[in-house]
């Protein structure tokens, strides 16, 4: 295991995989608040003229010709939205609504695109509001609790899961909403009894076999394993599942099994970034520098943009003595975040190989 003044490589990797697949891991854990985890590839440039999609010509022209079409505005909205243009959403989405007050799936998908405009109030607001106007719909209800979970209102979420449970006294995704409450509040025990009557609900509810098996792992409990192994055989190649699976190996010290889970991961999706980059770093620590390094690299040919991975790959640049490429990472990770202070202090331990 390699040891360098400036790298815990393994308590960085259980870091990252612990963020990425945490209980406010939106994109993995909660029941779908289109938070985007990833910068859409055909998103104009800021200050440039939009380039509309055949998709979107083609349902502009449908809504000349019925402009009092609500599902159009809303088919509109969602392909705006997909391309992460969200006033031009919004707006048809407030039209959506105005024409037909009783789709419920309009104000769903406004208070999305709230959300993900990094407007957490009107997101609120807007589902606080589809609450009112459908009081029984228990899809609505969940997706309140949800948005008040992602805000920190976890009286207000749980008081909404309440509301649930009078009209579905057994439903699987409230006992799940008040495990991830209280997981976040701290309160392990009534997580654990939450999520364990979700799973007995509803064995197929598999963010719930994964909170439960991160649960018990942070108790230094071995059942821990079963219930990842309960969530594969549920859902034989769930990437989710092999991810928390690989990451509680990693815990364990287990680095071989852990490798071979984010293989077979990229195996299945071989789009699927975070398998490369947590590959690479369990190679970091195995001291096995050259397979990090490609690692890295096919992580950063998956996404472009991945500051974690240029810093990595400078790293281990670095290591290997390739100061220029290490120099040239360290510097495009800077330039996609400029306050980050590991490739900075990577930028002076170059300049000043003897501090």
């Amino acid at each position: 295991m390699i040891k360098y003044p400036f790298l815990n490589i393994q308590t960085l990797a259980l870091v990252r995989s612990f963020l990425l697949l945490s209980g406010l891991g939106l994109g993995i854990m909660l029941l779908g608040s289109g938070c985007r985890q990833q910068e859409n590839k055909d998103k104009a440039p800021e200050g440039a003229a939009m380039v509309i999609s055949p998709e979107i010509a083609q349902l502009s022209a449908e809504l000349a010709a019925n402009p009092r079409r609500s599902d159009l505005y809303y088919a509109r909205a969602q392909a705006f939205y997909d391309r992460e243009s969200y006033d031009e959403a919004i707006a048809d989405l407030q039209q959506a609504w105005q024409l037909d007050s009783t789709h419920a799936e309009y104000l769903h998908l406004l208070a999305d695109v709230y959300l993900d405009y990094f407007k957490s109030r009107e997101a609120l607001r807007t589902m606080e509001r589809a609450a009112e106007r459908f009081p029984d719909r228990i899809l609505t209800l969940l997706k309140l609790s949800e948005f008040q979970l992602i805000l920190q209102q976890h009286e207000a979420s749980l008081k909404t899961i309440d509301r649930v449970f009078r009209l579905d006294p057994q439903n699987a995704e409230g006992y799940f909403m008040f495990g991830m409450n209280f997981k976040e509040m701290g309160d392990t025990a009534r997580a654990i009894n939450s999520f364990q009557t979700a799973v007995e609900n509803d064995p197929k509810l598999i963010d719930g076999w994964i909170n439960l098996g991160q649960l018990q792992a942070a108790l230094g409990n071995p059942i821990a394993a079963r219930y990842f192994d309960s969530a594969l055989r549920i859902s034989p190649g769930n990437i989710q599942v092999m991810h928390a699976k690989a990451f509680y190996l990693q815990s364990q010290n287990k680095l071989a099994e852990s490798l071979a889970l984010f293989r077979e991961i990229s195996a299945l999706d071989p789009q699927y970034t975070d398998a490369y980059f947590n590959a690479g770093l369990l190679y970091l620590d195995l001291d096995s520098i050259p397979q990090a390094y490609k690692q890295f690299q096919v992580a950063l040919e998956t996404n472009p943009v991945f500051i974690e991975g240029y810093y990595y790959r400078g790293v281990a640049a670095e290591i290997m003595g390739n100061k220029e490429q290490a120099r040239r990472d360290y510097e495009q990770a800077l330039r996609l975040a400029p306050d980050y202070q590991d490739a900075r202090e990577g930028l002076a331990r170059l300049q000043n190989p003897g501090k």
